[in-house]
């Protein structure tokens, strides 16, 4: 098992991969606020090769009016993290070494390691920040991973997004996350941390499902 170099930035936050937990929305990071989603977004292999194809292309965060930047894949060899079964012991990492893809822009793919730069707002409400690949997964049923805030964003914490082809040919797209109050005013009002998620979560699936509109 290799890691990447990962020596320009750390996450600001402890609880790296805790966005996997299976107990998160009952047992979230101290001073974290929880928030777990899932949406059928079709069926069938082309469907979820399709939304997968998008998810790692950084779909989901441009979808949402987030503008991507200064990404930087990580200076060495490229580890897909750890994944966890449904009892929260981790399993081996699906992927290690992968070649490096780009979109039609130019942007490198997600990769484990990779920080990068998002701009935008989600109804008024601050959504820039500098973000870290936690981990990723590339398995023929299951395609994911998580960014971890490293710096410049109004909360602190992680969000994990997974696209899986289950048994019964159903596509879902599921999006966890946490997120602790870093700005004063999220810290005075922790509301707005749950509306800020509730926007964030609706723009990534509108990227990954358009025929959906608001969250079911």
């Amino acid at each position: 098992m290799r890691r990447g170099t990962f020596k320009d930035e750390t996450v600001d936050y402890a609880a790296v991969g805790a966005s996997q937990a299976p107990d998160l929305m009952q047992y979230p990071p101290e001073r974290s606020i929880p928030a777990q989603e899932s949406w059928r977004i079709g069926s069938g292999e082309a469907r979820f090769r399709t939304a997968s194809d998008s998810l790692l292309s950084w779909g989901a965060q441009r979808g949402a009016g987030l503008t991507l930047s200064d990404v930087r894949p990580a200076s060495g060899p490229m580890y897909a993290g750890v994944s966890f079964d449904a009892e929260g012991n981790a399993i081996a990492p699906s992927r290690t070494d992968a070649d490096q893809r780009f979109d039609q822009d130019g942007t490198p793919y997600v990769a484990g390691g990779t920080t990068i730069k998002v701009d935008g707002r989600v109804r008024g409400q601050r959504a820039d920040a500098e973000l870290r690949v936690i981990f990723t997964i590339e398995e023929p049923r299951r395609v994911g991973f998580a960014l971890g805030t490293v710096g410049g964003s109004v909360v602190s914490g992680e969000e994990s997004f997974t696209v899986d082809w289950y048994d019964n040919d159903e596509v879902w797209f599921t999006v966890r996350a946490f997120d602790a109050p870093a700005a004063l005013l999220y810290r005075l009002l922790p509301a707005l941390v749950r509306r800020r998620r509730r926007e964030l979560f609706t723009g990534y699936l509108r990227a990954i499902s358009p025929l959906y509109a608001t969250p079911a």
